[in-house]
């Protein structure tokens, strides 16, 4: 990782990656919402064509892996490493690959860009998606309660982690990051989101709960995904050593800077150390 910067200096210099985590988020939701109404307004033609709400709900995972695919592989996501998610930027920053500024400002971009894109789809969608049952796509626990959902959200969180952490530092798989972190969303929303909602991410959860005052088992969406991601980390580190993770991108593109471990391309394709400013 590269030595630490101040604030006014990490946002000079790494403002785009900033702003390309909140992009991520916020398009992420953008399509959250528009789907959960597809398929889930009363008033939409697909819940009258497609009646089985297990059927759906592996419509609505088919169609969020695929957009969570789409913005790894997408040129920002590639740029600013696909975090998307707090709890993914707390794992590498607790594993020495993000500096602490860097950390602070992808979290509260993901924050604020989860806010601005379910913003987006109340605005575009109103009641349709404002209203029960779709309500801001909020994540909320199954009839088994806010333990169980606690549960279920820290069991995907970890088991989440733990296949990113295993893929992205293999140099043979590592481009299947991606689809393999996409496979894993559509298969939890399809068989987990019963039991808690199927978050994993404190930074969404929060962006549907804001605008519809649904406070009460935030608390879940908020701890789970943490812990579950920070123990899938310390096992690994336990078995392999901190080591053997390479970066904190999902991604490692040769063409792309990378803000985490401190190289830009040259012209001729060849990874070069970035210049540093001196921390105050």
């Amino acid at each position: 990782m590269r030595p630490p910067l101040s604030p006014g200096a990490a946002l000079r210099q790494h403002w785009p990656e900033y702003l390309m985590e909140a992009w991520l988020l916020g398009t992420f939701m953008v399509s959250a919402g528009v789907f959960a109404t597809l398929l889930g307004f009363p008033g939409s033609p697909l819940p009258r064509v497609v009646m089985d709400e297990g059927v759906r709900r592996a419509l609505m995972g088919a169609a969020m892996g695929l957009t969570a695919v789409v913005l790894i592989y997408s040129p920002w996501g590639k740029r600013s490493g696909a975090h998307m998610n707090p709890a993914v930027t707390l794992t590498y920053w607790r594993l020495g690959k993000v500096a602490r500024w860097d950390a602070v400002f992808y979290i509260l971009a993901q924050f604020a860009g989860g806010v601005v894109g379910v913003s987006i789809v109340a605005v575009l969608l109103g009641d349709a998606f404002t209203a029960p049952p779709v309500h801001y796509v909020a994540t909320l626990p199954g009839r088994h309660g806010a333990f169980a959902a606690f549960a279920g959200e820290f069991l995907i969180s970890a088991l989440l982690m733990s296949v990113i952490l295993r893929v992205s530092n293999a140099p043979r798989y590592a481009m299947l990051t991606g689809i393999c972190a996409g496979a894993m969303v559509a298969i939890y929303i399809t068989l987990e989101a019963p039991i808690s909602g199927m978050s994993m991410n404190p930074a969404r959860s929060f962006a549907s709960a804001l605008p519809a005052r649904l406070w009460r088992d935030l608390w879940v969406y908020l701890t789970a995904p943490v812990l579950g991601m920070q123990l899938a980390a310390a096992l690994y580190v336990f078995q392999r050593g901190r080591q053997a993770v390479a970066c904190a991108k999902l991604l490692h593109p040769s063409d792309q800077r990378c803000i985490h471990c401190g190289y830009v391309p040259t012209a001729r394709g060849k990874l070069v150390a970035e210049p540093k400013e001196a921390s105050r």
